[in-house]
């Protein structure tokens, strides 16, 4: 677990690292580049979890060399079932990225949610239900590893 604090909002205690895939840390169903090692780096701090419905198919392959826990979703209401992954684990005790509509539910109970924008494009509706918006997956992964860039993004 790590812990901070951010004036104006109190102490975060984060234990979990939730990504969705595809649009967030792949596009096209294959990782972006470098992310793999810079996800790595965070699973030496926290659980980091993969949320995926899979649509291409390559989440366990262009995973099997990560220390993450894939969750495929086999279901019609993507929203929900990422809400409930993220409750299960202790939602604020986790940080989730994502940039779908379909991540909406899980940021509403998120202890910390960062929305992302790569090539595929990112929901706008869910930039209402983001803490911070970065321009890219590299940008937010290197804020989860700086905790004094969340407090100066964050601060009241």
């Amino acid at each position: 677990m790590k812990s901070f604090y951010i004036p104006g909002l109190g102490e975060l205690n984060i234990d979990y690292i939730v990504f969705d895939y595809n649009g967030t840390i792949a596009i096209d169903g294959k990782l972006i580049d470098g992310v793999a090692k810079k996800i790595q780096m965070l699973a030496r701090d926290y659980e980091v979890y993969v949320l995926t419905a899979d649509t291409f198919g390559t989440a366990e392959v262009e995973c099997e060399d990560l220390d993450v826990t894939i969750k495929t979703i086999n279901s019609e209401d993507v929203s929900t079932y990422k809400r409930k992954v993220v409750e299960s684990l202790g939602d604020k005790n986790s940080i989730c990225v994502g940039n779908g509509y379909n991540d909406i539910e899980m940021f509403k109970v998120a202890g910390l949610s960062i929305c992302t924008m790569q090539s595929e494009g990112t929901s706008g509706k869910l930039f209402m239900y983001s803490d911070i918006v970065t321009k890219s997956i590299s940008d937010a992964i290197d804020i989860i590893m700086s905790p004094s860039k969340i407090k100066a993004t964050l601060r009241g």
